[in-house]
């Protein structure tokens, strides 16, 4: 278990991260999220040991982070940090060295990671011959090489096609089931919303969002509303008071409404017409995402 208490971190005047306190229990995937500067770099860095925080403190499985707690962190970060004039091999077993592994430990989970994600004919290609897709397999192989009980996930899917994001989808839900501690940051909300149990949002180094997904799309007060169906009186809609916007979305309507409490008036309407679909469902991730910050700009 990952335990975050009260981190605070200062460059100069600049407040990075304002009195931050999160858990990522084993087995979680946890959302970090925030715009650029919000300070979720910062905060990976406090927690690798690599920033030594103003106050508050960073513990793993009740250990304070330090040389030793490092060797069972992995980082994927959302800049590519590898040597490209290297060969795959040499990649691996560099970073796996550093991590405490045998050369015979690392070429076995090598040739294991390369096959499932399906580029062994590329292990002993130079990096800078690979693909930008391939390199990021290749970075992700390197932060899960020594098997690490906290992986920190920023931007990992940067540069994959639709099926390697399968991929490294699925060998992340299986560290999640090995009882892997991850966190993930990424500015596309579908990927939190598969992932993620709970999250927090930054900004400016302060948590203004936080807690379990379903829990704060359900206690958020506006709600979607999908229509489908025939000749549609649709025009009749916005006279209701508490109906914020009515927009047609692939075939279909979709109207924004204030509260839960909209949703019945708007029915009482609408079930006289020859409509094929009526759902209620709660916003998405990325509304709430742009909702809660947008307004914290100065």
């Amino acid at each position: 278990m990952l335990k975050v208490k009260n981190i605070t971190k200062k460059y100069g005047e600049l407040l990075a991260v304002d009195n931050l306190s999160f858990e990522v229990n084993d087995g979680e995937i946890f959302g970090l999220l925030g715009e650029n500067g919000a300070g979720k770099t910062t905060t990976f860095r406090v927690i690798m040991g690599l920033l030594e925080p103003n106050n508050g403190e960073v513990l793993l499985n009740g250990k304070n982070i330090d040389y030793n707690v490092t060797d069972e962190i992995g980082f994927v970060t959302e800049e590519r940090s590898l040597l490209t004039k290297l060969t795959v091999q040499e990649q691996i077993e560099f970073y796996g060295t550093l991590k405490g592994l045998t050369i015979e430990e690392i070429e076995k989970r090598l040739d294991k990671w390369l096959e499932r994600f399906e580029i062994k004919s590329y292990k002993n290609r130079k990096i800078k011959e690979l693909s930008k897709g391939n390199q990021q397999k290749v970075q992700f192989i390197s932060a899960v090489i020594h098997e690490p009980k906290l992986l920190i996930l920023d931007e990992p899917f940067t540069g994959l096609d639709p099926i390697n994001v399968k991929l490294i989808k699925e060998a992340i839900i299986e560290l999640k089931e090995k009882g892997c501690s991850i966190i993930f940051s990424s500015h596309q909300m579908e990927y939190i919303e598969d992932f993620c149990e709970k999250l927090i949002i930054l900004v400016k180094g302060k948590p203004i969002l936080e807690g379990n997904i379903d829990d704060i799309k359900e206690n958020y007060a506006k709600k979607n509303i999908l229509i489908r169906g025939n000749n549609l009186e649709i025009n009749k809609l916005n006279n209701i008071k508490g109906v914020i916007s009515i927009n047609k979305v692939k075939g279909e309507y979709e109207i924004k409404i204030e509260n839960k409490n909209v949703a019945p008036k708007i029915f009482e309407i609408v079930k006289e017409w020859d409509i094929t679909k009526y759902d209620v469902v709660e916003p998405t991730l990325n509304e709430i995402f742009i909702e809660s910050v947008g307004g914290i700009h100065e």
